[in-house]
């Protein structure tokens, strides 16, 4: 088999990336080691940033999150009780988040693959790149109890943190940069109506909570709890009133209850590898790096890293710009580290890190609240990071 560009992962940064290399005539094959099913199964994030919504308008997938997605002209940031709605809009100069399931966008995304007829081939085991600085590079797997190679230009690993394609890369060439937060967040999915028409970020002396929904009809939740806690000892009953309880009195009372359609917890973690390249291997997305999710970033900072390759790849294709190669890591990596610095600022603001803080840590985070909710600056610099930091040209 031959291509132009091997794609490990099927996720929505190898879909991403494989659509919009399709549409610019660039022939690509995904390699998925997880069935269709299990890929649409992963529950996920829902907050897109402006520039991940027009990538996806862009590669032409944006019809069904155009008429089903909620757009959010802002969020409220709910602090001793006090409730700060965040313009996102009207402090931003008019840009907006999107609020739309990953599961929906991966879907959309295959579905796109599907019709557009370019190879996917699912279920495929034992996935290894090899000559990542040769010549020619290819990757072999195993389908069906046989043996495949497929030889290409370029290789992009978007398949996560536990993938391959990192781990192809030789000992001593990565260095990692890591923090691990002393809890995790318990998420519940529910069919009730939010409880708010916008996202509300709470801090609370019992834990954060962060109130989210995937559509007007359907909710997502997050507790924050300690690392040794287990889902199983989460009844539904448990976790609706833990929540009412970190809620003022007011929302607690909207709250519209069900039982839950799924439930985990998930550990919270930033981590980031550098450089994101290595030879014909590109790193793209969680293969290279990780971020709490209380900023909403993940997803966006995949879709950040896809805009940069496939620009990158575009231009290597048409006009023989292989000098663009190199950029790579260092263009995507000043977007992630951005990404990964309000992703940390978000989650020291607004979670209780109890006996991980001293006297003085936590009188600076009580001095960053006060500050940020309460200046107009400081909200700016919410508001900008939130809706997502806008993409460096490539050129």
């Amino acid at each position: 088999m031959n291509t132009q560009v091997a794609i490990i992962g099927a996720g929505p940064s190898g879909l991403l990336l494989g659509q919009l290399l399709h549409k610019a005539g660039i022939d690509t094959v995904i390699l998925e080691r997880q069935t269709p099913e299990y890929v649409l199964g992963r529950i996920r994030a829902g907050v897109l940033e402006q520039g991940t919504v027009d990538l996806l308008r862009e590669a032409g997938v944006a019809e069904r999150m155009d008429s089903e997605g909620l757009v959010h002209e802002g969020v409220e940031l709910l602090v001793a009780g006090r409730r700060q709605r965040l313009d996102l809009k009207g402090l931003t100069g008019g840009k907006t988040v999107m609020v739309y399931g990953q599961t929906e966008v991966t879907r959309d995304l295959m579905q796109a693959r599907e019709a557009s007829g370019a190879p996917i081939i699912y279920c495929a085991s034992n996935v290894q790149p090899h000559e990542l600085k040769g010549e020619r590079p290819y990757v072999t797997f195993e389908k069906d109890g046989q043996t495949h190679r497929l030889d290409c230009d370029y290789i992009a690993g978007c398949d996560g943190f536990h993938g391959v394609s990192r781990k192809s890369i030789p000992e001593g060439v990565l260095k990692e940069y890591e923090r691990v937060y002393p809890f995790g967040w318990l998420g519940m999915l529910s069919d009730t109506p939010p409880v708010n028409h916008e996202l509300i970020y709470a801090h609370h002396e019992r834990g954060f909570s962060l109130c989210s929904q995937r559509s007007q009809t359907r909710s997502r939740y997050y507790l924050q709890v300690p690392l040794d806690e287990r889902v199983e000892d989460w009844s539904d009953e448990r976790f609706w009133n833990e929540l009412k309880a970190r809620l003022p009195e007011d929302v607690a009372q909207q709250l519209v209850t069900g039982p839950a359609l799924e439930k985990s917890i998930a550990p919270l973690r930033s981590l980031v590898v550098e450089p994101m390249q290595y030879g014909h291997l590109f790193l793209v997305g969680d293969a290279a790096h990780i971020v709490p999710p209380t900023g909403a970033k993940g997803l966006n900072l995949a879709a950040s890293d896809v805009n940069y390759l496939y620009r990158i790849l575009v231009k290597v294709y048409r006009e023989g710009r292989t000098d663009l190669l190199e950029q790579y890591s260092p263009l995507a990596l000043r977007r992630v580290w951005k990404g990964e610095r309000f992703s940390w600022f978000m989650t020291q603001l607004l979670h209780d890190f109890g006996e991980h803080k001293d006297a003085w840590d936590q009188k600076m985070q009580e001095a960053d609240r006060e500050y940020f909710l309460t200046s107009k600056a400081g909200l700016v610099n919410i508001a900008e990071n939130y809706v997502g930091l806008p993409y460096e040209e490539v050129a």
